[in-house]
């Protein structure tokens, strides 16, 4: 029996259907290529920061960590003590005026520099999403690909087992009638 692999060339569909998903391929490609390489230099970009956008997420960092809560809270307690055990001599009394304005500029001045923070990276967020999402769809595409050369190949195997059925029925039809006269 002779291979109908090597012998069997492709048919005039199926070398079409392959120079088309060449060409889609080569065009998606192309298309992909540049929407990567724009996610990949857009993911680049935050290590050109400023120095204010440096500036707020060090003050984000600094603030939102526990050492920095211990430390205000110590802070706060050895301020308060110190002012109730002075008595009258206190440099902040009581209602501790000196104390809120100063917790109040504190607020005024870091929760802008938190929200600047938060802004860089959630835009740093949505610039590795596109990546991510571009990477996704080139995978899509590939996976589809192979899909499709995978059912190609399952066709020009199913077309030469029924070729090869073929030869081999006639063959047997062709002995059947010999040993039948």
């Amino acid at each position: 029996m002779t291979n109908t692999r090597s012998i069997t060339p492709h048919s005039a569909e199926e070398t079409r259907q392959l120079e088309l998903l060449r060409q889609h391929r080569k065009a998606h490609r192309q298309k992909n290529e540049l929407t990567t390489a724009l996610a990949v230099e857009a993911i680049a970009l935050p290590s050109q920061a400023t120095r204010g956008e440096r500036l707020a997420d060090i003050v984000a960092s600094t603030v939102g960590s526990w050492r920095f809560i211990v430390l205000q809270s110590t802070a706060i307690v050895f301020w308060i003590t110190s002012n109730a055990l002075t008595g009258t001599h206190a440099w902040d009394p009581f209602p501790f005026i000196l104390l809120n304005l100063l917790l109040s500029f504190q607020a005024a001045y870091t929760a802008p520099a938190i929200m600047m923070s938060q802004n860089r990276q959630s835009e740093m967020d949505r610039r590795h999403a596109q990546s991510d999402y571009a990477i996704n769809v080139k995978a899509e595409l590939e996976i589809e690909l192979l899909h499709q050369k995978i059912d190609l190949l399952k066709a020009q195997e199913l077309l030469e087992l029924t070729q090869a059925v073929r030869e081999l029925s006639s063959q047997v039809k062709v002995l059947t009638q010999k040993y039948d006269r």
